[in-house]
């Protein structure tokens, strides 16, 4: 992955409307090759997809909770039971299996609180081998997702520079 790639996943990431003309523009290459290129960033799979992001309060969307699981079991077949339901709920916008005192950690979009309590109740902890769950409302939020941090990630795959004790700053690193 080079610079050109990655101001087209930038570019795609901040706006996939982009044109390809819009894109070609941005990274100076001929249409038919910054074509070429994104189809294959697709094909490696660093663009899974394309989507709109909604506004949930226009959709009727007024409440958000982040719940805290703790399985009754940690078996292949209660794991797969549970996340199996959890991908069938849309109010469920992510899932994450995680260490520590809770299984799971899942951010729930719902219409009001009385949405939520029967999700929580009703879908998860009843069908699901659910032992604990602790519920935290949304009060804001302070950030969105806006994509990943792009040289971050291409950097990561680099070796880290040495530096000895003799060894001073350039000018560069300071």
């Amino acid at each position: 992955m080079d610079d050109i790639d990655l101001k087209l996943l930038a570019a795609l990431q901040a706006n996939a409307r982009s044109t390809n003309a819009e894109l070609a523009r941005l990274v100076a290459l001929a249409p038919s090759t910054t074509l070429e290129r994104v189809r294959r960033l697709e094909e490696r799979g660093l663009v899974r997809g394309y989507r709109a992001v909604l506004d949930p309060q226009g959709l009727g969307y007024h409440a958000q909770a982040v719940v805290m699981i703790n399985l009754t079991g940690h078996q292949a077949r209660s794991i797969d039971a549970f996340e199996a339901r959890v991908r069938a709920l849309p109010e469920v916008k992510l899932c994450l299996n995680v260490t520590g005192r809770y299984d799971y950690l899942l951010h729930l979009v719902v219409r009001d609180i009385e949405h939520l309590r029967r999700l929580v109740s009703h879908e998860l902890a009843a069908r699901t081998g659910v032992r604990s769950r602790e519920t935290f409302l949304v009060l804001a939020t302070a950030k969105e997702d806006q994509g990943f941090a792009l040289r971050e990630a291409r950097d990561a795959g680099r070796p880290a520079r040495r530096r000895t004790r003799a060894s001073k700053p350039s000018r560069q690193e300071d």
